[in-house]
């Protein structure tokens, strides 16, 4: 009896634990909402570094609907992010909190914030596949390349000089003299963009299946200036027969296998594309391919929303492999050997706990 009472108690305090657990959590996507709302409206911009304002005052510096403005600063109140005078009836965003979610700090959190909302448009779709199989094709997110050349610009550019292309010795070298470079699934081609104009010696290219992401590149490169790159709306889930064989010196992808719908065949025509002595530098994810080792993930649920959200299903839309977000690196290091890799480095970078970084070569 007794090691039934204890076994009870056990259970009653887990079940206690994890229903606080559910409302902590239900409270805190109602703040990453309001987050992507204050992002998204200027919001957050508007109330960092500023002497409290009242929500009319508030309204006019953004241009926005006092009401709307009112309501979404309740929430922001009482979700503990935005500070309060109800004498003034006066609202203001502490500076330590400013850093992190606006352009002041060196990580805005807020662009983070706008996965949830947008997953959960397609969380319809994404029910009906359960039941039908199938997938959301990449046209249900019209804002998916924005977010994620959002995402770029605080992942990749920052560190792209100082500690990505340095992985691979030498090669920030190369770049000065002049190589040919391809970036695939280089969506809005923020990366390109920065390379062809620290190194215009050197050539670039990007591949994407969107064709509003390429637009937007080209016209990037046209207003900058630089002649030294392209862009190109390219399907390449048959890459491993379409490539040029040793047409490139460094191929590049950030974060863009694991959504493709034939990720081996687009793997086997990077390593074609490759000169002998050529580079190809991989960001994807940081998981392992097995889901008891991801408990510990401190963004693993977050990242397996994703994947069945986005990753994982826009590539079963193409009839794909529907490889997903969480792959995980023995699953990565196994299709990088199929495709004809064998030297194979593996890196993590300080500021980037989502992502691992491989050098691979021929």
């Amino acid at each position: 009896m007794c090691d039934i009472a204890v076994t009870t108690t056990s259970q009653q305090a887990e079940a206690t634990d994890f229903e606080s657990r559910l409302v902590r959590a239900l409270n805190e996507s109602g703040l990453l909402l309001l987050t992507s709302i204050g992002h998204r409206t200027g919001l957050l911009e508007a109330l960092a570094g500023q002497s409290p304002l009242t929500s009319p005052a508030l309204a006019e510096r953004s241009g926005l609907q006092e009401r709307y403005v009112r309501e979404w600063l309740g929430g922001m109140v009482a979700a503990e992010v935005v500070e309060t005078d109800p004498e003034s009836a006066s609202y203001w965003l502490p500076d330590e909190r400013a850093e992190l979610l606006t352009d002041r700090g060196p990580v805005n959190l807020a662009v983070y914030a706008q996965f949830i909302p947008l997953l959960g448009s397609v969380e319809d779709d994404v029910v009906r596949c359960f039941h039908e199989g199938g997938g959301v094709p990449y046209s249900r997110y019209p804002r998916f390349q924005e977010v994620m050349a959002s995402d770029s610009g605080q992942t990749v550019l920052p560190a792209l000089f100082d500690a990505i292309l340095p992985l691979a010795p030498g090669l920030i070298e190369r770049l000065e003299s002049g190589i040919r470079v391809l970036d695939c699934a280089c969506g809005r081609g923020r990366a390109l963009l920065a390379m062809a104009e620290r190194f215009p010696s050197s050539r670039f290219v990007g591949y994407d299946l969107c064709e509003e992401a390429i637009g937007w590149a080209r016209e990037q490169a046209e207003r900058t200036g630089l002649t030294n790159l392209s862009f190109e709306v390219r399907d390449l889930s048959d890459f491993d027969v379409t490539a040029t064989p040793g047409a490139f010196e460094l191929v590049t992808t950030f974060d863009g296998i694991h959504d493709q719908a034939q990720p081996r065949r687009l793997l086997a025509g990077i390593h074609r594309t490759l000169v002998a002595d050529g580079v190809y530098l991989v960001q994807d994810i940081h998981a392992s391919s097995h889901h008891h080792l991801d408990r510990q993930h401190p963004l693993g649920a977050m990242l397996y929303a994703v994947s069945l959200s986005h990753c994982m299903t826009v590539s079963l839309a193409q009839g794909g492999e529907g490889l997903g977000t969480m792959w995980g690196r023995e699953r990565a290091l196994a299709y990088l050997e199929e495709a004809g890799f064998h030297d194979i480095r593996v890196h993590q970078l300080e500021h980037d706990i989502q992502n691992d970084y491989f050098v691979c070569r021929p």
